[in-house]
Formats: C-alpha cells, sequence, structure tokens
C-alpha cells in the first residue's frame, strides 16, 4: 500500500474519533452526570455552631462515600434460619458448659441455659461476709430493778467478730428479658457466727431464713410488658429509695406491677415481722403480733425529666409486750425504773413522699413522713397517747469527674414532754438508712445502751435517738429526744476498683426532756457531737465477686453526750471482706 494512502486513512479514522468524542462531550454537558447533583467534589465540612443549638443534618448519598458498605439486598436475608432461644446462639459458638465460672462459658447455675425442661432456669449465688470491728463504745452493766444513773454507762474497748455464710438459690419459669418470670421460687439460709471479746469472750451463733417465697406472674396489662404479678413468703421489702421507714426482710404477701411502659410501678403488701437474733430472723422464735400494711406508687419523670417521686401510705399495728420506763416528773434526782413485759399496743398511719433522681447536672434524694395514731399506753404513762410525729431527710450531691461532692441534712422530732398524753418523737418500723455515711459512720453504726441496759438511745445500724426496748428492739417508741443532723461528704472514685468516701456530721437531739427523765437531772445540753469517718471500698476485679472495706470512724463527744456518757472519744475500726459467687 502506498504511504500517502496509508496517511490518508489514519488521517480519517483520527478525525472520526475526534468527532465522537466531541459529541459525547456536548452530550454530557446537556445531560450531566447522574451524580452530579447529589455527590459533592468536596467532603462536607463541618459547620460550626453555638453551644446548646441543634445542628442541622444534610442528607448525603451513601454511593458518594466509597467505605461506606452496601446495604444489604433484601433477597440475602430470605435464607437466615431463625434461632428459638438465646442459648442455642452460645452453643452454635462453641461455648462449653461451664459450672465453676459465673462468668465465661454455659453456666447452668447462673441461668445460662434452662436446668430441666424448655425454661425453667436456676440462679444459685452463695456469699461469705466477715467483719471484724475493733471499737471504743459506751458500755452498760445489767440492772436489775433500779436504774442507777449513768455511773453504768462507762465507755471501754471491744474486739467483735461477725461471718455470715448466706445461699441463694432461685428457681423460675419463663423468658425474662422483658418481663417477670411466669414462675419464681426463691431460698436464702444465712448461718452467721460472732464472737465479742470484752473481759472474756462471748460466742454466739444463729441459722436465719431471709427469704422464702413463691411468685406467681399474674397477668399483662398492657402492650408495653406492663404486668401484675404476686409473692408469698419471707421476702425483702423497702418502704422507699433509702430505706428510713421500713426496710427488712418479713413474711408477707406482695402485689406489685407497672403500669404506661413502667412509668408507674406500685406495691400493695401485709407484712409481718420476725422477731430478730444477731439482726436476723429468727425461725425459732417465732412471729411477732406486729402487722404492717404499706402500699406505695413510684412515678418516673414527674415534673422534671431524670426524677422519681413516690408516695407511701403505711399502717402499723401492734399488740407486743416492751418496757415501760418508770420515772417521777416532779424529782430532778431520781433516776427512771424499768417494768418489762408491759403491754405496749399502738396503731399508727404514716403518710410519706420520697424523691429521687437528678435535676441537671445536681443528685437529689429527699424523704418527707408524717405519723399519727394512738398508744393504748405511753412509754413513760399508763394512758391512752396521741402520736403526732415528723420526718424529713435530704442529700444533695453534685459530680465533678470522679468527684462527687455531698450535703445531707436530717430532722426527725423529738418529745418535749414526756409526761403528756402526746407523743411527738418520730420513730420509724425498722429502718436501715443509707445516708450521711451509711454503716462506715459511727453514729449509725453503733449501739448505744442507755442506763441498765434495759433500753437503747440507738439500735444498731439506725440513725434515729428512739429508746427503744431491748425485750423487742423492733417495736417503736415515739417518746423519744428525736435527731437533727447536718453533714458534709465526699466520694472520690480514685479507679474504677477503688472508692474513698469521707464524710463529717453534726449531730443534735431535738429535744432532751424524755433523756431528763430518764436520768433525773436537768438541763441536758442537745450537742451530740461531730462525727468523722472514712472508708475504702475496693473491688480488685471490678466485679462484686470481691469486695473489701475498710473504715475509721471517731465521735468527738459534745456535751449533750457527756452529759450521759463519759467525756471519752468513742470511736470505731472495721474491715470487711465480701466473697460472692
Amino acid at each position: 500500500m502506498p504511504v500517502s494512502l496509508l496517511l490518508t486513512n489514519v488521517s480519517a479514522v483520527s478525525i472520526l474519533l475526534f468527532g465522537l468524542g466531541m459529541s459525547y462531550a456536548a452530550q454530557s454537558e446537556q445531560t450531566g452526570d447522574p451524580l452530579a447533583p447529589v455527590c459533592s467534589k468536596t467532603a462536607p465540612r463541618e459547620i460550626r455552631r453555638r453551644p446548646g443549638e441543634t445542628p442541622i443534618l444534610q442528607y448525603h448519598d451513601p454511593a458518594c462515600d466509597s467505605d461506606k458498605l452496601m446495604t444489604p439486598r433484601t433477597n440475602d436475608l430470605i435464607d437466615l434460619t431463625p434461632v428459638p432461644d438465646r442459648w442455642r446462639i452460645v452453643e452454635a459458638l462453641g461455648y462449653p458448659v461451664n459450672w465453676q465460672d459465673p462468668y465465661h462459658g454455659m453456666n447452668p447455675l447462673k441461668g445460662d441455659r434452662p436446668v430441666f425442661g424448655q425454661d425453667w432456669f436456676i440462679n444459685f449465688n452463695a456469699s461469705s461476709s466477715s467483719t471484724l470491728d475493733y471499737r471504743r463504745i459506751p458500755l452498760a452493766r445489767e440492772a436489775s430493778g433500779v436504774n442507777h444513773g449513768n455511773t453504768l454507762l462507762r465507755s471501754g474497748n471491744q474486739l467483735f467478730f461477725n461471718q455470715n455464710f448466706s445461699f441463694d438459690a432461685i428457681v423460675y419459669k419463663g423468658d425474662t428479658v422483658f418481663r417477670p418470670p411466669d414462675y419464681q421460687f426463691r431460698f436464702t439460709p444465712v448461718i452467721n457466727y460472732n464472737r465479742t471479746d470484752h473481759h472474756g469472750f462471748a460466742d454466739n451463733s444463729a441459722f436465719a431464713v431471709q427469704a422464702l417465697f413463691v411468685e406467681k406472674y399474674l397477668r399483662d396489662a398492657s402492650d408495653h410488658y406492663d404486668f401484675d404479678s404476686i409473692r408469698i413468703g419471707i421476702q425483702p421489702f423497702t418502704s422507699d429509695f433509702r430505706g428510713f421507714l421500713l426496710l427488712d426482710q418479713q413474711l408477707g404477701i406482695r402485689l406489685f406491677g407497672t403500669r404506661d411502659n413502667n412509668i408507674f410501678q406500685y406495691n400493695i403488701a401485709w407484712l409481718r415481722r420476725f422477731k430478730k437474733r444477731n439482726r436476723l430472723n429468727d425461725p425459732g422464735a417465732g412471729l411477732a403480733n406486729n402487722d404492717v400494711l404499706i402500699a406505695n406508687l413510684y412515678w418516673q419523670d414527674l415534673l422534671v425529666s431524670g426524677f422519681t417521686s413516690q408516695v407511701t401510705l403505711a399502717y402499723n399495728r401492734n399488740r407486743e409486750q416492751g418496757t415501760r420506763i418508770i420515772a417521777d416528773e416532779l424529782s430532778t434526782r431520781t433516776p427512771a425504773r424499768f417494768q418489762n413485759n408491759v403491754q405496749h399496743d399502738y396503731d399508727v398511719v404514716y403518710l410519706g413522699y420520697n424523691g429521687d433522681g437528678h435535676i441537671g447536672r445536681v443528685n437529689l434524694t429527699g424523704s418527707f413522713y408524717y405519723v399519727i395514731g394512738t398508744e393504748s399506753d405511753g412509754t413513760f404513762v399508763d394512758s391512752e397517747t396521741d402520736v403526732n410525729a415528723l420526718f424529713a431527710a435530704s442529700e444533695i450531691s453534685v459530680d465533678f469527674d470522679w468527684i462527687r461532692l455531698k450535703f445531707s441534712a436530717l430532722h426527725a422530732s423529738g418529745d418535749d414532754d414526756p409526761f403528756d398524753n402526746n407523743a411527738r418523737g418520730f420513730d420509724g418500723i425498722f429502718q436501715q438508712p443509707v445516708f450521711a455515711g451509711t454503716v462506715f459512720s459511727f453514729f449509725n453504726r453503733q449501739r448505744l445502751p442507755l442506763a441498765g441496759n434495759r433500753i437503747s438511745l440507738k439500735r444498731k445500724n439506725a440513725l434515729f435517738n428512739s429508746l427503744r426496748s431491748l425485750d423487742d428492739p423492733g417495736q417503736s417508741n415515739f417518746t423519744n429526744p428525736g435527731l437533727n443532723l447536718i453533714g458534709v461528704g465526699a466520694d472520690f472514685d480514685v479507679l474504677p476498683e477503688l472508692r474513698i468516701s469521707l464524710q463529717a456530721n453534726q449531730l443534735w437531739f431535738d429535744e432532751t426532756e424524755s433523756l431528763e427523765a430518764v436520768f433525773g437531772k436537768q438541763n441536758i445540753a442537745s450537742n451530740i457531737g461531730q462525727d468523722f469517718s472514712v472508708a475504702a471500698i475496693y473491688r480488685p476485679f471490678a466485679t462484686q465477686n470481691l469486695i473489701i472495706s475498710l473504715s475509721a470512724a471517731m465521735l468527738v463527744p459534745g456535751q449533750g453526750y457527756r452529759d450521759i456518757y463519759d467525756g471519752r472519744l468513742a470511736y470505731s475500726m472495721f474491715s470487711s471482706f465480701i466473697l460472692n459467687y
């Protein structure tokens, strides 16, 4: 082929290709890239906004981002096989059955898979709690008939050891992810041993049953898994968020449930107290003739989101015997005498409001109770007495990163005339308050006896100065000096496993006339003293399996404490070692 003809053909082909390219470019300019209006050539820039304003969300087509995965097609999901229960997923992953480890593997003792049938599970827990407490507290000798005044009350050192072994077995039926179990059976026995070293050793042991109940799921109350259930037997019950009125394990019948997508929770219960031994239920001693009818209602996010309100109505009927305090109203030098096994009947009604939650960044807990009723015989008088008393407490705290600062205040009214027919001293039913240092504070943790060791100024693990009888510590007494408390504290979460707590409380008697009648002396001061405590709680595995607590607390005596006891510094140092499975 001649060279000229070859060059001519190449030129023609080049011209043809150039023309086609220009035509496609022109067509692209007319029709446009289909993704051009959607995909931006530059990455979207984050627009600066003012604090507190809601950002404007812009749509970005997933096809514009090559890093994102494609949306799965519906056809890809057709071959998926449904799994009827959760434990088969774990089996498919190859995890073996593990009876020893509560966290890893398939443990039938922790409800990871059914033990029998298709939906019957077991949850088994075992706990060992060891406490060693070295303390200097007021000690009292037994008085046979006549109280010899505060000469019998002198501070002494004690070493106290307490060991509890508890076992908790729960058998339940049903899927409990979104609803309570259809049936639940629970049994919690406790074996206790304790020893006190004070001028010799005193050993004591007890067997207790802290829970033994059956629970039945009654019905669905709405499409949101609201429900009604009933529980019969020995069961725990808490009247409020902090246990100011009632926190105990009692025999009873309880109806409970939720409404309006769990916004409301309610409890209606009849309870009868067990007599106690070493602060545990004593099944051998029988039931006390002391009944409680109680109803409460929790309302989440009432008025303020994040804050739960609760109202309580409780009726306490007591027909037990107690201790009568026989004092001379006209004498200022004769201490009171004590008469045991005296019938002390009373019927009282508690009206209460409690709140717990946060308002913004401020955490708030509040409690208010008003009690009204009658006593057939008063504590100091042999005639009918009208009960009229009130209680209020609040704790405010604010978190600053790993530090929480707390402020606490409490008022329990006292009786200003023990010889009239009005009892104005507030007392709960069986309280164990989580407040103002809890059991780490000296005043909360320790029992303080009064002359003759017939009555206590206050019970162990309680705050109220109730002057309760030792014959029946569960029996309320509404002729008492009351309590005023102001406290400040701080929690430091030094590590995820370690918390250090500091607490300082100032304590006063609200009224001292009942104490003056007991001791036959006038002008007992109201200042109890200052309570300082420090505690360290260490969870080495960041779980509840092992909890080690160390605490030191002291009460710097005020004039009112010195008027009753001696002026020596009262203190306690204790360690607690809890092992849970």
